[in-house]
């Protein structure tokens, strides 16, 4: 792994964790609300850290591309149908999660995003668009990309989809994260462009948000309800 590669790696742990730091600081200085702080300190973050991903990818961004390299049309192609086969990935992994091995429906971290979002609809850039730009940059191109040059698709792709999966911080979900991990994964090798992943991914969180934005908690926990009783008939049924 070449050392602006570590330099990134470095720099996403900084964009997640310097909050435990910097957050309090800010407050000793200005004594603004903590929460207010806190949504905004993880905002201007991220910007900080995509930007400065930018600035180190720039070796890469002036290679030539790959021989075999997808075409923009083809680009536009895969970043389509990617979103279909990441949804219908996570389709199958909810469904063996809730169905086999019995783990509740709804997750924790998109609630706390939702909720979030509709109280600072600014904060809605960093699930839509820059937390995808730099986990994919990360785990794709840098942690699969270097798996996979030393050991094959599956090792790769299975390895940095369970990272992936495990820094959401929802190991009950592992499996989900994992599914369209393993599908980013797949895209990056097809199209060998990281854009596709990229745009895929933003286009996944982009339509979590805006279809979850305008709903309720109670919406949200009553529709869980509904799929937790669709789930118990399903059993019976069978």
């Amino acid at each position: 792994m070449t050392k602006h590669y570590w330099w990134i790696i470095a720099t996403y742990i900084l964009t997640l964790f310097s909050g435990i730091i910097g957050i309090p600081v800010v407050y000793f200085l200005f004594h603004f609300d903590v929460q207010t702080i806190a949504i905004y300190y993880q905002i201007i973050s991220f910007i900080i850290g995509a930007i400065v991903v930018l600035i180190l990818l720039r070796p890469d961004i002036k290679k030539e591309p790959h021989p075999k390299a997808a075409s923009w049309n083809t680009v536009i192609l895969w970043s389509i149908l990617g979103v279909f086969m990441a949804y219908f990935a996570q389709m199958i992994a909810v469904y063996i999660e809730t169905m086999i091995i019995g783990v509740d429906i709804g997750s924790e971290n998109t609630g706390m995003i939702m909720d979030i979002s509709r109280h600072y609809p600014l904060f809605m850039i960093v699930p839509a668009l820059v937390a995808p730009f730099l986990e994919e940059i990360v785990f794709r191109k840098i942690i699969f990309g270097t798996l996979y040059k030393k050991t094959n698709f599956i090792i790769a792709a299975l390895i940095s989809s369970f990272i992936f999966g495990i820094i959401h911080g929802e190991p009950e979900h592992l499996l989900i994260y994992s599914s369209m991990g393993l599908v980013f994964a797949y895209l990056y090798v097809k199209t060998k462009r990281i854009i596709v992943p990229i745009i895929v991914h933003m286009s996944m969180n982009t339509i979590t948000i805006i279809a979850q934005y305008n709903l309720t908690p109670e919406d949200i926990e009553r529709m869980q309800q509904q799929l937790e009783q669709l789930k118990t008939i399903i059993f019976i049924g069978g």
